[in-house]
């Protein structure tokens, strides 16, 4: 008679390990049908309630799915190159948000990488935090920006881009030249800072900081 019972159960069985390989898109489904079949049929113990918890299990885990893809603050130390005290200066400052765990841990959407690479390039262009917040204030909370939302953000440091580019070109092609800087060490500087008369317009290399030499 045992054995006939463990012959009988054995479809359920099967059933069962064919559920946990389910997507966690078909879990709740999967979820409502169990429920609906366990509490037609009281009273069974053994296969069937071991089914329940399992599934249990799955619906727990489906519910806590978002914060399995998320980034502890290691990980995300580990992915960005960015120091554990920064990111927690950037939080602070509204650049990127972390959500908690039970333990009261810092989780992080994976998308959080994308916008401490954007603080990143904002400061290597000599952006201030405050111009990248603002940049960033123009992207959508609770989900991951779509590439238009990153391409309104970038638009927002157009003009900056184009001024670091023509100070860019500005110092490649004066580098080799009088700058204005009061040395007087090049010969072309008795052309173009004849007696240092840049020092009138202020201190630093006149040249390279925009001014223009004389013709």
């Amino acid at each position: 008679m045992r054995n006939e019972r463990t012959r009988a159960r054995s479809p359920a069985a099967s059933k069962l390990s064919r559920d946990v390989v389910l997507g966690r898109a078909a879990v709740a489904a999967h979820l409502r049908q169990v429920n609906v079949s366990l509490k037609s049929r009281p009273g069974r113990n053994g296969t069937a309630g071991a089914a329940e918890e399992a599934v249990a299990a799955m619906a727990a885990r489906a519910a806590r799915g978002p914060l399995d893809s998320q980034l502890s603050i290691g990980d995300l130390v580990a992915r960005s190159g960015v120091a554990a005290s920064a990111l927690r200066y950037y939080e602070a400052l509204g650049l990127i948000t972390a959500v908690r765990s039970g333990g009261n841990q810092r989780r992080y959407p994976r998308h959080v990488l994308r916008r401490v690479a954007f603080v990143r390039a904002g400061r290597q262009l000599g952006l201030s935090l405050a111009e990248i917040r603002g940049a960033l204030a123009s992207l959508p909370d609770g989900k991951a920006p779509t590439r238009a939302d990153w391409t309104r953000a970038a638009r927002a440091w157009q003009s900056r881009l184009d001024e670091k580019i023509a100070d860019l070109q500005r110092i490649r092609s004066t580098l080799t030249d009088c700058i204005g800087c009061g040395c007087l060490s090049l010969r072309r500087c008795a052309l173009y800072n004849p007696d240092d008369t840049a020092a009138a317009l202020g201190p630093g290399a006149r040249w390279l900081l925009g001014d223009e030499p004389p013709a």
